[in-house]
């Protein structure tokens, strides 16, 4: 199957619906089959995400920088921890790593992320599928705003189009896998 590359928050202050939300995804993503590609990190969403990964026998690889390494909040459990030497060279690697995206809610990080490989798909750099989960409407104003970016011709609508919008999890991976086949 696909390696998944999901994007989301490491905070260790979120509701337990946010890490719920996590952990159902990285399950998921096992019982599908795909190794999980994530910031390598074990706190908030992105630990939940590797532990529901790992809890339904599916393979992790953690990208992390050295200095969050140091900070002991790597992922140590990942079946694959791979240590780079900035935040820069973490993106590039989990974009090279993973054959989609998948984007849950987050905060600055998750959305440098999410627009990172954004670009790079608008620049015809990779062709790989990004799915966006809207959980209750978390990124309803950034969407909003991105298409208001459209409409007044900022953003290309076939860049706008190269994000899908999903609002559950199985609805998100059905997404990204009718356009991995």
């Amino acid at each position: 199957m696909a390696a998944i590359c999901v994007f989301c928050a490491s905070s260790r202050t979120l509701d337990q619906r946010w890490l719920d939300l996590a952990t159902e995804t990285g399950a998921e993503l096992a019982r599908r089959g795909h190794t999980l590609v994530s910031g390598g990190g074990c706190v908030g969403m992105m630990g939940a995400l590797a532990d529901g990964a790992r809890s339904a026998g599916g393979r992790t690889v953690g990208v992390i920088p050295q200095s969050l390494v140091d900070l002991e909040v790597a992922d140590l459990a990942s079946d694959e921890l791979l240590v780079t030497d900035s935040m820069d060279s973490r993106k590039t690697l989990m974009i090279e790593k993973s054959d989609a995206f998948l984007t849950l809610p987050g905060g600055l990080g998750t959305l440098d992320e999410l627009f990172e490989v954004w670009t790079t798909a608008t620049l015809a750099l990779h062709t790989k599928p990004m799915v966006l989960i809207d959980t209750d409407g978390f990124y309803r104003p950034l969407l909003d705003w991105l298409d208001a970016l459209a409409d007044q011709n900022f953003l290309k609508t076939a860049g706008r189009n190269l994000l899908t919008v999903a609002t559950t999890v199985p609805e998100a991976l059905i997404a990204l896998e009718s356009r991995l086949t």
